[in-house]
C-alpha cells in the first residue's frame, strides 16, 4: 500500500486555520499545528496558555492529544504556524513530543523545507 501523499500546502492552511481557535489571552500568540498520520487522518492543535504567565500547553502537545482520542497511529507530517500563517518550529519539548509520536522519520516543516525530526533534535534529546 503506497503511503498517502503530503499536501504541504494543505498543512500549513490547516495550521494557520486552528491557529485561530488558540486560547492566548496573555500573550497573544496564536499557534496552530497540523498533523498527518500514516492512515491519512489529519490531526490538528492550538496553543492553551495557563494564567502563569509564560507556562504553556504548546499546539503540537494538543495535536498529539487529539491523535491519541481520535485513535492513536504514527503522523509523517506536521505543519506549525501561527495565526497569521508564519513559519514557526516546535520547541525543544514538543520536537520531544513529536518523536513520541512520529518516530525519526516524521517530516516537520521547516525554514528550507519539510526535514526530518532527526535532523532536528539534538543528540541531546534521542
Amino acid at each position: 500500500m503506497d503511503p498517502v501523499p503530503i499536501d504541504w500546502t494543505e498543512l500549513r492552511a490547516e495550521a494557520t486555520a486552528v491557529a485561530r481557535n488558540a486560547y492566548c489571552p496573555y500573550s497573544g500568540l496564536r499557534v496552530g499545528a497540523a498533523g498527518l498520520t500514516e492512515d491519512g487522518r489529519l490531526v490538528r492543535g492550538c496553543n492553551v496558555e495557563n494564567a502563569s504567565y509564560g507556562l504553556t500547553l504548546c499546539a503540537e502537545c494538543v495535536l498529539a492529544g487529539q491523535l491519541h482520542l481520535s485513535g492513536g497511529g504514527t503522523l509523517r507530517a506536521v505543519a506549525c504556524r501561527s495565526g497569521t500563517g508564519e513559519l514557526l518550529l516546535p520547541c525543544g519539548r514538543c520536537r520531544q513530543v513529536l518523536l513520541e509520536f512520529g518516530g525519526d522519520g516524521c517530516l516537520v516543516d521547516a525554514g528550507d523545507g519539510p526535514a526530518p525530526l532527526s535532523a532536528l533534535l539534538p543528540e541531546a534529546f534521542r
